[in-house]
């Protein structure tokens, strides 16, 4: 069998994450192909390890806009390049993902990287994949729903009897291989539905909670109400372990952070956000976005310190990921941002809030 999970606050994490979008830099116009993508998000992993970053990870879209569509086939790749840093889906597409074959190439990554695997399940932001696989919108809730209970049994148990609407019945079906860790991770990817937040606690799973935009102080009922239906379906306080995650950008200089970052955020807006109440952004909009008491993490190591800290004392959270390569951002300012992230930001954040704790 493998080992247990550690409740045991080991220390606030940080880490980083992508989606692999393939965006024109704003600046040259250039494209770059999906294979220097993803070679450049392997490179990135093995950087952010070498670093001492506790946290990668990837999400999944199966658009041509995107790089990556199978999560668990690249973090398998940077298994091979990393030791010690936990590699991650952000998201998985939970409700159009068959979750024995899930589970089974999760656990595969899992003994791959000696221990090292989680998975992020959510909705997803865009919907290509319920045709794609063959799933109908109409069934949007139910699959997600069902999809995540048998996620769940299926971490428990190595063979299961089980029925289900939407997949072929198990009868004491084998479940291999079984991962190194005794139970795989599993959050739940939240936006701004308290129903999923208050889900999320009632299964007693992580909350990955997405903090874009606006001040974070709105966002705190979420956690309260993961927490509190948490507590109330018998959870233990330790295991309802919460992590936010954002956008980012930072240089040693806050007004060079916010330079640099404001044509390739207004890029990744224009392109992917059309219909958001913030396109086009203004300079004006994105000042006030990147201001301290806004979500996003732009500026200098201290700003984002100073960040960090103020929605710790928000959310009391354990992990915060920051998404540091939006909108054709070139591959040496994503370095930059992880060289800072670790080296200046991680151990000051890491010393206060043990001290705190």
């Amino acid at each position: 069998m493998g080992k247990e999970i550690d409740l045991i606050d080991s220390g606030f994490e940080i880490g980083v994450y992508t989606f692999g979008e393939l965006l024109s830099d704003p600046d040259t116009g250039q494209f770059i192909s999906a294979k220097q993508r993803i070679n450049e998000i392997v490179e990135a992993a093995k950087l952010a390890d070498d670093a001492g970053l506790d946290v990668f990870g990837i999400g999944e879209h199966h658009r041509l806009d995107f790089a990556v569509s199978s999560p668990q086939v690249l973090l398998a790749a940077i298994a091979q390049v990393t030791s010690k840093i936990k590699l991650i889906s952000a998201t998985t597409i939970l409700s159009t993902q068959d979750p024995v074959r899930l589970f089974e190439d999760f656990a595969t990554l899992d003994i791959i990287s000696n221990g090292r695997a989680e998975i992020v399940a959510g909705r997803g932001a865009f919907l290509e994949s319920f045709p794609l696989f063959g799933y109908s919108l109409d069934n949007y809730d139910q699959l997600f729903k069902e999809n995540i209970e048998l996620l769940l049994k299926l971490n428990e148990n190595e063979r299961i009897t089980w029925k289900g609407h939407f997949r072929s019945e198990l009868k004491d079906a084998a479940i291999a291989p079984r991962p190194i860790q005794q139970r795989i991770p599993v959050w739940i990817g939240v936006g701004s539905s308290q129903e999923s937040a208050e889900r999320a606690g009632r299964l007693g799973q992580g909350l990955m909670l997405a903090v874009l935009g606006g001040d974070p102080v709105y966002f705190k009922s979420l956690v309260e109400a993961y927490r509190c239906e948490g507590l109330k379906a018998g959870h233990i306080p330790a295991s309802l372990k919460v992590a936010v995650c954002s956008h980012g950008n930072l240089s040693k200089i806050s007004h060079q952070a916010k330079k640099e970052f404001y044509p390739y955020y207004t890029n990744y807006f224009k392109y992917f956000m059309k219909n958001g109440m913030l396109y086009p952004i203004s300079e004006a909009d994105f000042e006030q976005m990147a201001s301290p008491n806004n979500s996003l993490f732009i500026g200098s190591p201290q700003e984002i310190i100073e960040k960090i800290l103020r929605q710790y004392e928000l959310f009391g959270h354990q992990r915060f990921l920051a998404q540091i390569d939006i909108g054709g951002l070139p591959f040496n300012k994503v370095a930059k941002n992880i060289e800072l992230l670790a080296t200046e930001v991680a151990p000051v954040v890491r010393k206060e809030i043990k001290k705190r704790s």
